[in-house]
């Protein structure tokens, strides 16, 4: 953890609700030894700099002054992702989802059996998404309890906050790729949590003990592969700690929904087949949900569980495009999801690009079906603006994970999860995709006019950035990943 206080003088973005953000052109932010946001001063004009710092008993302080067209912001936070996928990524994509795991996802999990293996894979994959700018994840291993044990120190030694389980699946899998039984499936995953929960004793590194970085997750794959006997078994394990997250599928592909309810006749729809095994509940993670009915939603919204959008992953697997703005407007809890391998990019900013075009689509397929142009919801069938977006990649997905006291917004009492973002020319690191040309801020500039120039550097970053304008990659203050980390 930091030794020492940490200042920052410059730009802040940070999100405040779902469709409001602050730009803070000239903040000062105070970073404390344990990795919390002390103070934010918002418009400190330069030659009052000392003078504010003095007020805070702080003289010959050590400040990280940012240039003119960087900007401190929340991190990302990836709700869904697949570490043993990421070798696959940018293959598979003339499947749909059902084959795609038959003919491309299972063949390479399977080969996480071998330890060696997937040290080498996770040390990269961990590495990649935390200079990618992802500083909480969370992370599906394989069936293999030794391979996850492994993903998990890798996180924990790389610093990034995370939460990681070992697929539960005894069934509808190859012969090669299963568990043996609900049992053994249930006990490993028993081994799986004492272990992480282990992690946050010395040597390794961890957050204060009362929130360690690295977190056990329950992870049933999805309801296809799990027996009866298997979810009640987890059903057990979840019952015994409420604190326990839950990550699953759900609703991705009308294939797989029509097969689900197939394999459980008696169930009501897919989220009453994890509500009937208490599954369903306010730190369960659903992931897509592209296809849910309103009855679906309006449980999933009583039950107070999150859904991890998945846009790039549902365009690439040919699965639908979720109704995003529908569960906004009912005030259900969304973040943003890679879901690598079937979404091709581990960056959340190309998630962020993908979360906008399907909101238009929507948008396009609702204006063409209605013949109206404007719909009376604020989100639903409507673009999502530039606020709701950075919502969702950050404070949306840690409300999803439930640690929306804990990340999501640059605010005092908050841990410092926090990326210091680059879009300035100079440097051959930087991304030639990003026009900087002329966006550092006026010497004489009015205050209004520094908050308009920090809301168009954001929204270029936002569509037009990538690991390259990624400078620092902060958790918990300290410094963990990004381009500088890199050198």
């Amino acid at each position: 953890m930091p030794s020492s206080l940490a200042i920052f003088y410059g730009a802040v973005v940070t999100p405040v609700s779902v469709d409001n953000y602050a730009a803070l052109p000239r903040a000062l932010l105070c970073v404390n030894s344990s990795g919390l946001i002390e103070w934010v001063v918002d418009d400190v004009e330069p030659h009052r700099l000392q003078d504010e710092l003095a007020s805070k008993g702080l003289v010959d302080v050590e400040v990280v002054d940012l240039k003119d067209g960087e900007f401190l912001m929340p991190g990302f936070i990836d709700t869904h992702t697949h570490a043993p996928q990421y070798p696959n990524m940018g293959t598979g994509g003339q499947f749909q989802l059902l084959d795609w795991l038959e003919k491309v996802t299972f063949p390479m999990e399977a080969k996480f059996e071998d330890t060696s293996f997937a040290r080498d894979v996770y040390s990269s994959v961990v590495r990649r998404v935390l200079d990618a700018g992802t500083t909480t994840c969370c992370y599906y291993g394989t069936l293999h309890l030794e391979a996850t044990k492994i993903l998990a120190e890798v996180i924990n030694q790389a610093g990034q906050r995370a939460f990681v389980g070992k697929c539960n699946m005894d069934r509808n899998s190859p012969a090669y790729y299963v568990e043996p039984s609900p049992q053994v499936s249930k006990e490993n995953t028993e081994h799986l949590i004492n272990f992480i929960r282990s992690l946050s004793k010395p040597p390794f590194l961890s957050a204060p003990s009362h929130h360690p970085l690295v977190q056990p997750i329950l992870t049933p794959r999805f309801a296809i592969s799990c027996t009866d006997e298997l979810l009640s078994s987890l059903e057990a394990v979840a019952s015994s700690d409420p604190s326990l997250r839950i990550q699953t599928h759900i609703s991705e592909n009308p294939a797989e929904i029509e097969f689900t309810l197939s394999l459980f006749p008696k169930a009501s729809s897919y989220a009453g087949i994890y509500d009937h095994f208490k599954l369903l509940r306010n730190n369960t993670i659903l992931a897509h949900g592209v296809h849910l009915t309103n009855e679906e939603l309006d449980l999933i919204k009583q039950r107070g569980a999150g859904i991890s959008h998945c846009p790039t992953s549902n365009f690439n697997l040919s699965s639908g495009v979720a109704p995003v703005g529908v569960m906004l407007d009912k005030d259900i809890k969304v973040g943003l999801g890679t879901d690598v391998s079937g979404g091709f990019s581990l960056s959340i900013l190309k998630t962020i690009q993908d979360a906008s075009i399907a909101a238009k689509v929507r948008s396009i397929n609702h204006r063409e079906d209605s013949n109206i142009g404007t719909s009376p919801s604020k989100f639903a069938n409507k673009p999502l603006p530039i606020p709701t977006l950075l919502y969702l990649a950050t404070a949306g997905g840690a409300s999803v994970c439930d640690l929306e006291h804990h990340v999501g917004k640059l605010e005092v009492g908050k841990n410092f999860d926090a990326l210091l973002v680059s879009i300035r020319e100079e440097g051959t690191e930087l991304n030639p995709g990003i026009w900087g040309n002329g966006l550092g801020r006026p010497k004489a500039a009015s205050l209004k006019e520094r908050k308009a120039l920090l809301d168009t550097q954001l929204e270029r970053f936002l569509f037009g950035g990538d690991d390259r304008n990624i400078r620092r990659v902060y958790v918990q203050g300290k410094l963990v990943g990004g381009t500088v980390f890199s050198m």
